[in-house]
């Protein structure tokens, strides 16, 4: 699995022009699912993203995490996370995983993130999705596992 992570002061995600979630202070993430990832895979995520500390502190140093904030998130999956781009012109995008593998496995990272004490809310999977993201630093970091 592969997440981009943004700091956000606030992100939001639409379909059809319906905004379907959205998130104030905290993480908008974009997840991938690639063949061969696991249950054990977006578990792993899920902690690892609500524990990074990369919220500020009194001290204005990257010290808090999301939970440590109360802050909010909003996953959003993202098969282009897995295009391949290096030959030709159109991106490949054979190493991302066929929509009945990849559904569960993202719903399991956003359960897992819940499970955690994450408020989280969600884009419409398999849709075409419009997403409004105000960076906040601006803070992203690419996670992946395995």
């Amino acid at each position: 699995m592969r997440l981009v992570i943004q700091r956000v002061a606030r992100a939001s995600v639409s379909v059809a022009g319906e905004t379907v979630g959205r998130c104030g202070r905290g993480l908008c993430v974009l997840v991938g699912v690639t063949r061969g990832d696991t249950e054990a895979d977006a578990d792993w995520l899920a902690e690892k993203t609500a524990n990074l500390r990369i919220f500020e502190d009194e001290a204005g140093k990257m010290n808090r995490s999301l939970l440590e904030v109360g802050g909010e998130a909003l996953a959003v999956s993202q098969f282009t996370l897995y295009g391949d781009a290096r030959k030709g012109r159109r991106p490949s995008f054979a190493d991302a995983a066929p929509p009945e593998q990849a559904a569960p496995l993202v719903t399991r990272y956003v359960d897992a993130l819940r499970l955690l004490g994450v408020s989280v809310e969600t884009g419409v999977f398999g849709a075409t999705m419009q997403v409004e993201i105000h960076n906040d630093g601006p803070v992203t970091l690419i996670l992946e596992r395995p």
